[in-house]
This record gives structure tokens, C-alpha cells and sequence, in this order.
């Protein structure tokens, strides 16, 4: 006997194809429910999360909205779920966030058996919650118990494992949430196939000061000492004569890859690659941060632990004078494990990496949220997925170039609060290709 096959995520095109064509079928795919008898909503969607979803609606349940982090994404998924009626699947990155959909989930919908997939669990119910991985590794056998599919932070969908999270499921109605769609290897076109194309976008400057905390962006320039400066235009110069031999275009949309192909093949491009990683360790990584760093925490939530009592650093610079509360939360972000254990060192409090246990962790961010320790350290796991609305100052001492990252750390300390204004402090190496990155940065609409 022959048989046409086509992927799970194509089952909803398929049905109304041959019902539009007249073709007799019997649907024996599905068996996600149809569900009754959703307690209505806790509280009113505000105007834009109503936007969203009937912008969700006309595009046949199907799309990607883009909204700001602590704009309440999570509220419009939960009326997504009851909106569809239908068994519902929400795939999350990380262990962290499951725990809050879960939670979520249970508060919203009262009654209900809650399913879980991912931290040791293996429980299917009619609202499940899933980690990307774990749908991966399972759907093939529950990709057809659900009829709505969400994918939380979907920017994360187009990779290639956890792309299988949503070819793998049937589910016709899908809802992405991100605050950062874009990709830098354009990934992000693959959304448009998976979950359906960008139905609703509000930016961090259009909900700022209403809906979310009002919120300054400070950057604040160090500059390199004579000897940090030789060492980097040396690196800088090593580097870029290798990328400009190789007529390598860094900021195409393959340039990275291809620089890591021609950086493998022979010692010329080690040397380069050896070269890069070290004009990038000077820029980010020069003592003159940790100094500025000091000044922010004096002045927002008085002195650190251990530290002899002395002005703010002249490094801050003008303009800055008078911000702090003096009672202030402050997020320290860097770009490497190395870099957030020096700051907890050298001020005396905790850091958050991906190497820290989850019970510290839990710890480290209930103390942060009492206040007992009013600064916590990370690297890049706090970049999203958790919800501290506590913070309301942020200092980037070092990362990527990435709009998203910046958006991320930013979406950090948005939660608002009466009389609440979030600060996020860039502190960058002057004459670096660290500065202008922050400065095409700062031209993104996410700002504007």
C-alpha cells in the first residue's frame, strides 16, 4: 500500500487543503481536546495584550508577537489557551521557566492537572509544560495530544534541535512570544514556517513609562592604560589583517562563520583567532570597570560589604550625580563566568553562573529580592527566563554586540514599581570596537 507522508506541523494545512478541494478524509491524527468550562480571566487584559491577541485571532490563531520583557506575555498566552479552547503545549529553554509556567498555569486554571516535561518529569496532560529538549526527545510519541502549541522566547525555535519542538507537534494553532526575534544567522525567517509570521510588535520605548518602568541608558567610557592600549591595537591589527587577506566580510551575514572556517585551517588563522579572543579580553575585561562599578554601588545602595568608606569614582563622570536611591537593586552583567566571580570577590556578593547549583541559586535570588543582598553577579543566565522585579538598576560591565542581549539585560529591571526608574549603566573601553558597537546598538528601534 502507498502512502504520501508530510511532517506533523504540515497537519493543518493539509486538513483544510483537501476540505477545500472537497476530498473525503478520515482525521486520524489528531487526538488533542477540546477544552471546556476556562474560568475567565483574573483581571482585564490591558489595551495592547488585547491587541495581541486579536491580531492573533485574524491570523487564524497562528504568528509571533514581539513585546517587551515584564510586558505581561506570559497573561497573553494564558488567554491564548483559553481563547483556542484546545490542549495546549508551552515549550520553554529552561528549567527556571518551566517552574514559572507551571506555576502560572496552575494559578490561571484552577482544577486542572497541569503536565510536565523536563527537570526528571515525564507527565502529559492536557496543559503541559515542556523545556525545548524534552519536546524534542518526546513529541514523537504526545506530538498529537495538543491542539495549540506555544513556544516561549521563540527566538530560540530556528536552531536545529530545538526546531523539532515544533515540527514534530500537529497542533494548528501556534503562538510564539519573544521580546528579540532577529538572529544574527537570519534564523529568524524559520519562525514564519514553524509558528506563523509577526502578527503584533511593541517596543520597549512605546510601552516605557505606562506599562513598563520608565528607564535611562547611561554609558559611561573608560579608558585603556598606555600598556592595555599597545597590547590591544597590536591583537586588533593581527586580527584584521588576517580577516581583510582573506576578504572576509565581518559584518555580512556569513562573515562570522566564515571566519571561524578560515581561522581552523592553518596557523595564520589560529594566530588570528588567538588574536581576536585577546583584543576582546582587554577591552572588556580592563581593571578601570571594577572602578566604575564601585561608584555605581556606592551611589546606588550605599558601600559594599568590606569596602573602606571612600567617594564615588571620578569615572563616573558628569551627568550621573544624584540617580541613586541609595536603596537600589543592582544587576551586574559580564560576558564570561571569570569576569562575574571577580566582581563577587572583589565587592563580597553572590554571582549566578551557569555553574551554580539550582538551590544557590534560589537562594542567591530570594536574598536579592529581600534586599539582604541588594547586588547579584551573572554572567548570561540571567539574560532572560527570570523573573526578577526587584532589580531596578543594571550594569553591563562586558557581552556581546547583539541588540537582543542589550534588549534582554535591559527587559531585566522593566518590571514597574511606584515611582520606579530603571537605570542601565554600559560601561564600555573608549576607542575599542566595544564603543562602537554599544553606538549601533543605541540606534536599534528597541531604544528609539
Amino acid at each position: 500500500m502507498h502512502a504520501l507522508r508530510l511532517p506533523a506541523y504540515r497537519y493543518a494545512a493539509l486538513v483544510l487543503e483537501l476540505r477545500a478541494l472537497g476530498v473525503p478524509l478520515e482525521d486520524r491524527a489528531r487526538a488533542y481536546e477540546q477544552l471546556e468550562r476556562l474560568p475567565a480571566p483574573a483581571r482585564e487584559p490591558r489595551s495592547y495584550q488585547a491587541e495581541a491577541l486579536a491580531a492573533w485571532k485574524k491570523a487564524s490563531r497562528r504568528g509571533v508577537v514581539v513585546l517587551p520583557t515584564g510586558s505581561g506575555k506570559t497573561f497573553l498566552a494564558v488567554l491564548a489557551i483559553r481563547d483556542a479552547a484546545r490542549s495546549a503545549l508551552v515549550c520553554v529553554p529552561t528549567i527556571d521557566l518551566l517552574h514559572q509556567w507551571y506555576s502560572v498555569l496552575a494559578a490561571s486554571f484552577p482544577g486542572t492537572e497541569i503536565g510536565a516535561l523536563g527537570a526528571g518529569q515525564l507527565v502529559v496532560r492536557d496543559l503541559t509544560v515542556a523545556t525545548y529538549d524534552s519536546a524534542y526527545l518526546h513529541l514523537d510519541r504526545f506530538g498529537a495530544r495538543f491542539g495549540l502549541a506555544i513556544f516561549d522566547e521563540a527566538h530560540h525555535l530556528p536552531g536545529a534541535t530545538f526546531s523539532l519542538a515544533a515540527t514534530l507537534a500537529i497542533a494548528p494553532f501556534r503562538l510564539g512570544l519573544t521580546a528579540t526575534p532577529e538572529r544574527t544567522d537570519g534564523g529568524e525567517a524559520v519562525l514564519s514556517d514553524l509558528v506563523g509570521p509577526i502578527v503584533y510588535r511593541r517596543e520597549i520605548k512605546e510601552l516605557s513609562g505606562e506599562h513598563l518602568a520608565p528607564y535611562e541608558l547611561v554609558s559611561i567610557q573608560v579608558e585603556l592604560s598606555e600598556d592595555e592600549r599597545s597590547r590591544y591595537e597590536g591583537a586588533r591589527g593581527r586580527f584584521r589583517s588576517f580577516v581583510d587577506s582573506r576578504r572576509i566580510r565581518l559584518g555580512g551575514k556569513d562573515g562570522w562563520r566564515r571566519f571561524l572556517i578560515e581561522s581552523s585551517r592553518d596557523s595564520e588563522g589560529r594566530e588570528a583567532f588567538a588574536s581576536w579572543r585577546e583584543q576582546r579580553r582587554i577591552a572588556l575585561a580592563t581593571p578601570r570597570k571594577l572602578e566604575v562599578l564601585e561608584g555605581i554601588i556606592s551611589r546606588h545602595c550605599g558601600r559594599p560589604a568590606g569596602l573602606p568608606p571612600n567617594p564615588p569614582s571620578p569615572l563616573l563622570g558628569e551627568g550621573v550625580e544624584g540617580r541613586g536611591s541609595g536603596a537600589d537593586r543592582i544587576l551586574v552583567f559580564t560576558d564570561e563566568n571569570d569576569a562575574a566571580y571577580e566582581v563577587s570577590r572583589r565587592f563580597l556578593v553572590p554571582a549566578i553562573t551557569h555553574q551554580t547549583k539550582p538551590r544557590e541559586r534560589r537562594a542567591f535570588l530570594e536574598a536579592f529580592a529581600s534586599g539582604r543582598f541588594p547586588v547579584l553577579a551573572t554572567s548570561r543566565v540571567l539574560n532572560e527566563g527570570v523573573d526578577v522585579p526587584a532589580a531596578s538598576v543594571a550594569v553591563v560591565l562586558s557581552g556581546s554586540a547583539t541588540v537582543r542581549e542589550h534588549v534582554q539585560r535591559l527587559g531585566r529591571i522593566l518590571r514597574p514599581a511606584p515611582g520606579k526608574l530603571a537605570i542601565l549603566y554600559e560601561v564600555v573601553s573608549s576607542g575599542t570596537s566595544e564603543e562602537s558597537a554599544s553606538a549601533r546598538r543605541r540606534q536599534h528601534d528597541a531604544y528609539r
